[in-house]
């Protein structure tokens, strides 16, 4: 109870802080370039095999912290959510534009009581090779294999927070961040030590070949950052280029099970299809996240779905692939679907992943799982141009979803 009072505190304390005008005293009045704060409390009602039916509010906001013209718009995404399989989300995403776009706080908290599958490492069919044959845990002992999803159950808290400064007026930052994931009263729900033959699940195998306690593990540390954002508009861009390279170090005395370094390289850009209807674009974007040095915990390494804002992969549960790296790539084109309006937009989009899996010999590209969709835009302000979004997708072997949310995918 203590942990969720102080995540209540947190998601508090972020609304009311980001929600002040920096710079702005009670004494001014505020530019005709700036709104008030306005916060869409979206239901979410949603059911699906790993969750149940899950009930719960979505608040976001867009907002401005100083002049329309110099200052990007700002944005929050919340979740509180609670499942028939009494699991507990809570999650607080953010990326705050200061005055003039002079700094940028960038914050990721989230806390989970859940359960979610894994499929083993990498991507393609062979993906889970060695779980579905068996590990050979001992001479000429082969485990149990396993053909279906690896069910687990787990708790998790994140605790990211990023600051760049900007260091010239053609959009470059330069930033350093604390990242904090700890993974707790880890369950697998299918592993059995005591059958005959053993079942062993891959996030055993992994944990126990590379030294990790399979049911508890944490990861805390640094990053050093560049940031490059010449986007118009931060919540739906119509123009522009953003790109964030991420090295983080993690390290035992920061309070790392183990010593670790990644990189997160990402980029996104826009291209317009028609001048005179700047709603009418095509959307690129690609990240790759690599382990670099040491070893990640099985459930911190680079996994589909786990970027910011879990935008990534439609189609597909997220953490559906994970690998020792990971690759990322979209396209959507954006159009309206007016005449002269831009109340209403469509999408079209298509996505693909792949990953590797050292242990199995599954290198980068060597696979690539895809998916595909379509979707629905609402316009809900026209000056932030912050969108209500329904998409439904489909990928390989039968993978579907249905997505609502506020704000572009990317």
């Amino acid at each position: 109870m203590k942990r969720k009072a102080l995540l209540f505190l947190i998601f508090q304390v972020f609304f009311h802080q980001v929600f002040a005008q920096e710079g702005t005293n009670a004494s001014e009045k505020p530019s005709s370039s700036e709104q008030k704060i306005k916060i869409i409390w979206l239901p979410v009602l949603a059911s699906n095999p790993a969750n149940g039916f899950m009930i719960g509010v979505a608040p976001s906001s867009n907002w401005l912290m100083g002049p329309i013209e110099t200052t990007s718009y700002s944005s929050a995404l919340g979740s509180l959510i609670y499942t028939t399989k009494k699991q507990f989300l809570f999650t607080l995403k953010g990326s705050v534009y200061f005055k003039d776009n002079k700094s940028i706080l960038m914050q990721d908290v989230r806390y989970f009581k859940t359960s979610q599958p894994t499929f083993g490492l990498g991507t393609g069919d062979g993906s889970s090779t060695l779980a579905s044959n068996g590990f050979e845990y001992e001479d000429g002992n082969y485990s149990k294999g396993i053909d279906e999803a690896q069910m687990m159950k787990f708790n998790f808290f994140r605790l990211y927070e990023t600051y760049f400064k900007r260091i010239n007026d053609n959009g470059f930052y330069l930033g350093l961040g604390y990242h904090l994931d700890i993974h707790s009263k880890i369950e697998d729900q299918l592993l059995n030590l005591e059958s005959e033959p053993n079942v062993i699940t891959s996030h055993y195998a992994y944990s126990t070949k590379y030294g990790f306690d399979p049911e508890k593990y944490t990861l805390s540390g640094v990053s050093v950052n560049a940031l490059y954002d010449t986007r118009d508009n931060t919540v739906s861009p119509y123009k522009g280029m953003y790109a964030l390279t991420t090295l983080k170090f993690n390290q035992k005395w920061l309070g790392s099970s183990k010593n670790s370094s990644s990189l997160w390289a990402e980029y996104r850009t826009y291209f317009n299809l028609k001048k005179e209807r700047p709603r009418n674009l095509l959307a690129v974007w690609a990240y790759g996240n690599f382990q670099l040095g040491g070893q990640l915990p099985y459930l911190d390494l680079p996994a589909l779905g786990w970027d910011q804002f879990g935008r990534s992969g439609r189609a597909y549960p997220q953490g559906r692939f994970r690998g020792q790296s990971l690759i990322y790539g979209e396209t959507e084109w954006r159009f309206p679907l007016q005449k002269d309006k831009d109340k209403w937009g469509g999408v079209l989009f298509l996505n693909a992943t792949s990953a590797t899996n050292t242990d199995a010999d599954i290198s980068i590209f060597e696979n690539i799982n895809t998916g595909y969709g379509l979707g629905i835009r609402y316009m809900l302000n026209e000056k932030s141009r912050t969108n209500l979004c329904l998409d439904y997708a489909f990928g390989n072997n039968g993978a579907h979803g249905f997505y609502l949310s506020v704000n572009e995918v990317f």
